[in-house]
C-alpha cells in the first residue's frame, strides 16, 4: 500500500524557503494582560486581601498561565516555553522598576515645594517652629566638604591599595589585605563613627584643642573616609584585572618599566571603571547620617572650616528635620533628600564627562 505525498512548491534559486507557522496575535497577548489584571483586582478588591502590590503581582501570575496556554494552543509546546520565559524576563524587569518609578516621582513631587531661592542661600540659624523660611545652605556645604575631603583621603590610598593587591602583592600579605578589606566592607557606618569617636575625638583632638574633645566636619570625613576604602579598593582591583594581560606584555617587551606601565597604559585603560566605583562610594559616603551625628555634632548655622566647630550635612539636615514638629519641616527635609540626589547624580555625570573625555584626549 503506498501513501500519496504533496512535494513542497518548487524554490526559485537564490531565495530561501518559507516556513509558514502559526503565530500568536499581539492583540491576543494585550487582551491576556487586560484580562489577567481584571481578574486580579476583583479577586483582591473582592475579597479585601490585599492593595495595589497584590494587584500587580496577582496579574503577573494570571498573565504568565493564561500566555502560555495560550501560546501552547495556538504555537506549540516549544514556542509557548520560550515566549512564557521571555515575558517572565520582562515582568521582573517592570516589577524592579517599579519601586524606583516610585521613589522618583514621590522625592520630585514633594521636594519641589520648597525648592527655591531661600532654600538655597539660608540656614536653619534663628528659624523657630512657626518661621516657614529656613533652609539647607549650612548642609548643604557641610556635604560638599566632607565628602570632598573624604574623597581627597580615600582615593590615592584605594587606588594604591589596588594595585598593590593586582600587580605587587603575593603571598599571605596580599590575602591578609583583601580579607581585611573584604571585612570593611561589610562594617555598619555606626561603627566607623564610633571609632572615629573613640579616637579622634576624645584622644587626638583634645590635644590640639586646650584638652577639650573637638567636633568638626574633618572627624566627620575620617568616618565617611572608612565607609569609602574598601569600595574603592575592591572596584579599582577588579577593573585593573580586567585589563588584557597583552597590554603589559606589550609594554614590557618594549623595554618600559612596570611603574611607568601602570601608569601610563593600565590606569588609563581601567579609568572609567575606576570613576564608576569612586562615585559609589561618594554616594554612600554622602546619604551616612549616624558618623555625621556623632563626630561633627550637627548644626544650625553655616560653617565653612571643617577643622572646627560643628557642621551639618544634607543626610543629618534631612534626618532632623524629618523629626521636627514644625508643620514646615516635612517639605524641608523633602526638598533636602531631592538636593541630594540631585548633587550625586551632577557628581556622577561630571565625572562620567570628564573620564570620558581623557580617554578620547589620549
Amino acid at each position: 500500500m503506498s501513501t500519496l505525498t504533496t512535494a513542497p512548491p518548487p524554490v526559485a534559486p537564490g531565495q530561501r524557503p518559507q516556513l509558514r507557522t502559526h503565530r500568536l496575535p499581539v492583540l491576543a497577548a494585550l487582551g491576556i494582560a487586560v484580562a489577567a489584571v481584571v481578574v486580579s483586582a476583583a479577586l483582591v478588591y473582592g475579597t479585601d486581601i490585599g492593595g495595589t502590590a497584590l494587584v500587580l503581582a496577582l496579574a503577573v501570575v494570571f498573565y504568565l498561565a493564561g500566555l502560555y496556554l495560550a501560546s501552547n494552543v495556538v504555537e506549540g509546546r516549544r514556542q509557548a516555553r520560550n515566549r512564557t520565559w521571555s515575558a517572565l524576563i520582562h515582568s521582573a524587569f517592570v516589577l524592579a522598576l517599579l519601586p524606583l518609578v516610585s521613589v522618583t516621582w514621590t522625592l520630585v513631587s514633594k521636594g519641589m515645594e520648597r525648592l527655591d531661592g531661600n532654600f538655597f542661600q539660608t540656614s536653619m540659624n534663628n528659624i523657630g517652629a512657626r518661621d516657614p523660611n529656613g533652609g539647607a545652605y549650612h548642609a548643604i556645604i557641610g556635604t560638599l566638604e566632607q565628602v570632598g575631603v573624604a574623597t581627597l583621603i580615600t582615593v590615592p590610598l584605594g587606588v594604591l591599595c589596588a594595585i598593590y593587591i593586582v600587580e605587587y602583592g603575593r603571598g599571605r600579605f596580599a590575602f591578609t589585605i583583601r580579607f581585611f578589606v573584604d571585612v570593611m566592607t561589610g562594617i555598619p557606618s555606626i561603627v566607623a563613627g564610633l571609632f572615629v569617636l573613640a579616637f579622634w575625638i576624645l584622644i587626638v583632638s583634645p590635644i590640639f584643642n586646650d584638652g577639650r574633645p573637638g567636633y568638626s566636619g574633618f572627624a566627620a570625613s575620617l568616618a565617611l573616609s572608612v565607609l569609602m576604602l574598601p569600595t574603592i579598593v575592591r572596584s579599582t582591583e577588579e577593573m585593573l584585572r580586567l585589563v588584557p594581560a597583552p597590554l603589559r606584555e606589550g609594554s614590557y617587551a618594549l623595554g618600559i618599566p612596570k611603574w611607568k606601565t601602570i601608569l601610563r597604559i593600565v590606569l588609563p585603560t581601567a579609568l572609567p571603571g575606576i570613576v564608576t566605583g569612586v562615585m559609589l562610594a561618594v554616594a554612600r559616603a554622602a546619604g551616612e547620617t549616624a558618623p555625621v551625628l556623632l563626630v561633627a555634632g550637627g548644626g544650625a548655622a553655616i560653617n565653612f572650616n571643617p577643622f572646627e566647630n560643628n557642621q551639618s550635612s544634607l543626610a543629618l539636615y534631612v534626618y532632623q528635620q524629618a523629626g521636627d514638629a514644625s508643620r514646615y519641616a516635612p517639605a524641608r527635609a523633602w526638598a533636602a533628600a531631592l538636593t541630594l540626589v540631585a548633587l550625586v547624580l551632577i557628581l556622577t555625570i561630571a565625572a562620567k564627562l570628564l573620564a570620558r573625555r581623557n580617554r578620547f584626549g589620549r
